[in-house]
């Protein structure tokens, strides 16, 4: 038995153009999606941090 380290690892590029082009859209939409994902995440991790510096500064100065 050889081990799997051995063995050598088949391309994942399709041989057929028009597969290849289904691949590289799918990928495109893959970054697009998450490009808009991490977008959003950005904006409530910062709104988030706003919202406790602000209780927190509030709570401190005993105004809570």
């Amino acid at each position: 038995m050889i081990p799997t380290s051995l063995v050598p690892l088949q391309p994942i590029v399709p041989g057929d153009p028009a597969q290849l082009l289904i691949v590289l859209v799918g990928v495109l939409l893959v970054i697009l999606i998450g490009r808009l994902v991490l977008k959003i995440a950005w904006r409530l991790v910062t709104i988030a941090v706003v919202v406790v510096a602000v209780l927190l500064l509030v709570t401190t100065l005993g105004l809570l």
